[in-house]
């Protein structure tokens, strides 16, 4: 196994595309792609040249989830070298560009800003964002959806299928041989902790799926997981462990937001979490807020109606809601 880091002012920084090679068996995989913009392109050409390959000798590309800068050269890739694409059948019609998939994602995004409280201002600038970032999503690809508990046989190496949804409802981990490690896309990042609740609005009860995600990973005690940005993690339950944290923190900050402030829906929570947002933001901000109003609403911390959020008349702790048991 081999990774080729690429470029990404987009996102979340630097991603990986990791390279499965057989040369005795001539197979050739990928392991995400990076996005559909030509210098990523001229980045993954070049770092498959510099181990003697080039796209139309990939054989098979397995995608962590649909996101542009997992996916975004999938297609192309796949138009050039005949490749079988692998992702989750529940990401499969989104990086299939499936018009009435994409189409009802816009439809429940506008509805979900609508009942967070996101102005009209900030509304239209996160739509002009959305048009602009058309030009990175890439062509479309043939996809071979796979579910929990599928294995793979790509580049040499025996892939097993671990899904573990949240930050998109199809991300799924991989885990390499003897399960020891595993690719794990954006479901354990090394720095930042993945958007919850605005990365994908096809995702229900979101935090809910993610928390039990890492668990799940916590559970496994891998030595070492390849994420989708930046560096390995050599301790992966502990970084799990850490960003399970991290949401009961972010929870009581909520809490807090809610006690000082009065009721409130996800945009001014976010406001107060967050400050000013911008781009991408502007919908990652509110849904992460949402996915943890959501969630304390779900576990009766948190009272609803019309889209505000209130505290009841008395509130119990959140150890039992954010516990670490796996």
């Amino acid at each position: 196994m081999d990774r080729i880091t690429l470029g990404n002012d987009e996102f979340e920084g630097r991603n990986n595309a990791y390279v499965l090679a057989d040369d005795e068996q001539d197979e050739l995989a990928l392991v995400d792609t990076g996005i559909a913009t030509p210098d990523i392109r001229e980045q993954l050409r070049v770092g498959l040249e510099k181990r003697g390959y080039a796209f139309s000798d990939v054989d098979d590309i397995v995608l962590t989830h649909f996101h542009v800068d997992h996916a975004g050269l999938a297609g192309e890739i796949q138009a050039e070298s005949d490749a079988t694409v692998y992702v989750h059948e529940a990401d499969a019609p989104m990086v299939e560009r499936d018009s009435e998939a994409i189409a009802a994602v816009e439809r429940r995004r506008q509805a979900y800003l609508d009942e967070w409280g996101v102005p009209e201002d900030e509304q239209a600038e996160l739509l002009a964002f959305f048009e602009d970032a058309i030009s990175i999503e890439g062509d479309g690809a043939s996809v071979t959806p796979v579910e929990d508990g599928d294995r793979l046989e790509v580049g040499g190496d025996t892939l097993e299928t671990v899904h573990a949804p949240g930050h998109s409802a199809g991300l799924s981990c991989f885990d390499v041989a003897d399960g020891t490690e595993a690719f794990v896309g954006d479901a354990l990042l090394p720095v930042y902790t993945p958007n919850v609740g605005g990365a994908d609005v096809r995702v229900e009860r979101p935090l809910e799926q993610y928390l039990a995600s890492l668990r799940r990973i916590a559970d496994h005690e891998y030595q070492r997981v390849w994420p989708g940005h930046r560096d390995p993690i050599e301790n992966p339950r502990e970084r799990a462990l850490e960003i399970l944290d991290h949401h009961r923190e972010r929870s009581e900050n909520i809490l807090g937001v809610l006690e000082e402030h009065g009721p409130a829906d996800a945009w001014t929570v976010s406001e107060r979490l967050f400050g000013d947002l911008e781009g991408i933001h502007i919908v990652h901000g509110p849904g992460e807020a949402f996915a943890h109003l959501d969630h304390l609403t779900h576990e009766g911390v948190l009272e609803k109606e019309q889209g505000v959020y209130r505290m009841p008349e008395s509130v119990d702790g959140l150890e039992s809601v954010f516990s670490r048991e796996t």
